[in-house]
């Protein structure tokens, strides 16, 4: 792993020289294009420069523990190998998930629709809180959203609402929510206390080329 992090750093600190350039900030479709490879290249260098500090951290523990002649310097290695031990799964997990190669659509604003599938009154009332959760996780990631098109349900909730979003690497991270969503629990509709299952679909789709 670190072999390829190693390379994604060289790239970074060309990319870091490059973009200084006179001749490249006059041309700005390319300083367009390398900005954006800064920007991803960036948060995976932060990535690596976490990753060689605890190993590091890992290695130096190790040494003070197996010298074992301050008892206090040990106590504290073997806190700093147990929180090194913690986080280092956790980050291997996100620099492996950061080098998949990316979609050249990830990047794109989406238009999302959620309709009610089975379940009745209650599918439209669950298309309603898929709605409203997603309009919330958005707003919490400085997206903006906009209605489009809404067919209200009879009890509440949407039969069908249909959203666009837009923001930085919007299709990236939502694409993954496409599908039908499924819930059970006791509709508000339902007076006898039984658990319904009803369900929801959801597109996203990238934005179209102009």
């Amino acid at each position: 792993m670190l072999d390829r992090l190693q390379i994604v750093k060289q790239r970074f600190d060309e990319i870091s020289d490059l973009i200084i350039q006179p001749d490249v900030i006059a041309d700005q479709k390319r300083y367009v294009q390398l900005n954006k490879e800064y920007k991803d290249l960036k948060a995976l260098a932060e990535k690596r420069d976490e990753y060689v500090t605890i190993m590091g951290n890992i290695d130096e523990a190790n040494e003070i523990i197996a010298d074992g002649s301050d008892p206090e310097m040990t106590e504290m290695a073997k806190m700093q190998l147990e929180e090194a031990k913690e986080r280092l799964p956790e980050l291997e997990e996100e620099i492996k998930f950061m080098l998949i190669p990316k979609d050249a659509e990830d990047a794109k604003n989406v238009m999302v629709e959620v309709r009610a599938g089975t379940g009745g009154d209650e599918a439209s009332i669950f298309a309603g809180d898929l709605f409203r959760m997603y309009t919330k996780y958005c707003e919490s990631k400085g997206w903006k959203t906009s209605v489009v098109d809404m067919n209200e349900g009879t009890s509440g909730g949407f039969k069908e609402v249909i959203f666009e979003v837009t923001g930085e690497d919007v299709y990236g991270t939502l694409k993954f929510e496409a599908g039908v969503h499924r819930v059970q629990r006791v509709p508000q509709t339902e007076t006898q206390g039984r658990v319904h299952t009803s369900a929801a679909t959801v597109m996203v789709l990238p934005e179209a080329e102009e």
